[in-house]
């Protein structure tokens, strides 16, 4: 017959194994739930086209003087001593000057199988010095993607890359754990 004291260390270390059982059930999960593939169906293929509209407009700046711009307004002059030592004691000014800034966007976009295309300008004034110019230009174009189980996905493409993938294609899609989709990750089937 078995000591009570060997009874009781047997106990302690059944429980101490049901708790480390217990501890790595998680870890296992987070392992087996890890990165899959989802094969996944190319459902709309939305497009935007963005021209960001520009106005000149009068703004308050400050240099050394003899960095002055020629459009320079309200000058008002300062003399300091030039901290990198390049001048030494020299005139600072602040003064306005006009400057290109965006103030809104033209917008045009749609859904494949439309091409995209860049919107159509409406600038006020263009080429008097209050008008109105073209600024930088940006495209998206992304992929809705669908799994059978209807989970999505959207990712953002490159036009050829867009334009390489047709509607109703099959791909196969790299997942996270979290349900992230690897949108470098596509196979076609």
């Amino acid at each position: 017959m078995k000591s009570q004291s060997s009874l009781t260390i047997q106990r302690h270390w059944r429980w101490l194994y049901l708790g480390l059982g217990l501890l790595a059930l998680p870890l296992l999960a987070w392992v087996f739930s890890g990165p899959h593939r989802a094969d996944v169906t190319v459902v709309a293929k939305p497009w935007r086209r963005l021209v960001e509209i520009e106005r000149r407009v009068l703004e308050m700046q400050s240099d050394w003087c003899d960095r002055l711009p020629a459009e320079a307004q309200g000058v008002e002059r300062q003399m300091r001593e030039d901290p990198s030592g390049q001048r030494g004691l020299a005139a600072y000014c602040r003064f306005r000057a006009p400057e290109w800034r965006r103030r809104r966007f033209a917008v045009a976009d749609g859904e494949a199988p439309v091409p995209p295309f860049w919107p159509a300008l409406d600038l006020q004034d263009p080429g008097s010095p209050e008008g109105e110019r073209a600024g930088r230009r940006h495209a998206e174009q992304e992929l809705l993607l669908r799994a059978e189980d209807g989970r999505e996905w959207t990712c953002r493409l490159s036009v050829a890359e867009w334009q390489r993938l047709g509607l109703g294609q099959q791909l196969r899609l790299q997942v996270d754990r979290f349900g992230v989709a690897d949108c470098a990750s596509f196979l076609t089937r």
